[in-house]
């Protein structure tokens, strides 16, 4: 079970329903030292309109967001993995600031804060829209940004372990950041063989 926190905005942000278009590099390769991406944008991104606004995505800011917790359950599939997969992810219809005339709520982000044992071998998959960020020991792991349809990505932690600093028998943190920013779809899939993860709360 994956906990952590989404956060309901309003179509009216200016990162919502603003533009279309696959956008990596809206964060830096490294977490802050609060735990939350470090925008790239200089001063913008194709798809984002800059650090102010960016830095409200996964903070709770009072009038602006409204923090939910939610919890993902994972279940276990073939071939020692684990799976959450959903062609319709909507976690908070009719809360927050609502759907605002919609039939889904779809302005929204995610943050799940989680450690886990690295034994070696695992992966960790990953296929949705919008935007993800994963991170790895704070460092950059996956990067689909932008608002586009279904993307997919894979991590193979053995194959990058030294870019992510990780060593088989320690514990390391696994950072994850979605968002779902337009109105036509939100899929959302997590693959992995992590066999134990241990919650996190996520910083305010």
């Amino acid at each position: 079970m994956l906990q952590g926190v989404v956060r309901d905005f309003s179509r009216d942000h200016p990162d919502f329903e603003y533009a279309l278009g696959v956008d990596y590099g809206i964060v830096h390769s490294m977490l802050a030292a609060d735990g939350k991406p470090i925008y790239a944008g200089n001063p913008t991104t194709p798809t984002t309109n800059g650090r102010e606004h960016f830095d409200q995505w996964y903070r709770d800011v009072p009038g602006v967001n409204i923090p939910i917790p939610i919890e993902i359950p994972l279940e276990p599939i073939d071939g020692g993995l684990y799976t959450y997969d959903s062609t319709a992810f909507f976690p908070i219809d009719g809360q927050g600031f609502g759907n605002e005339s919609l039939d889904h709520n779809f302005h929204f982000t995610l943050e799940i804060r989680t450690e886990f044992e690295y034994k070696g071998g695992e992966v960790f998959r990953f296929r949705g829209d919008d935007d993800l960020f994963t991170f790895i020991n704070g460092r950059l792991a996956i990067d689909l940004g932008g608002v586009h349809g279904a993307m997919e990505s894979t991590v193979d932690l053995d194959a990058r372990a030294a870019e992510l600093g990780i060593t088989p028998g320690n514990r390391y943190t696994l950072d994850f950041f979605f968002a779902e920013r337009h109105t036509t779809q939100s899929n959302f899939r997590i693959e992995t063989s992590i066999s134990c993860f241990t919650p996190v709360t996520p910083p305010q």
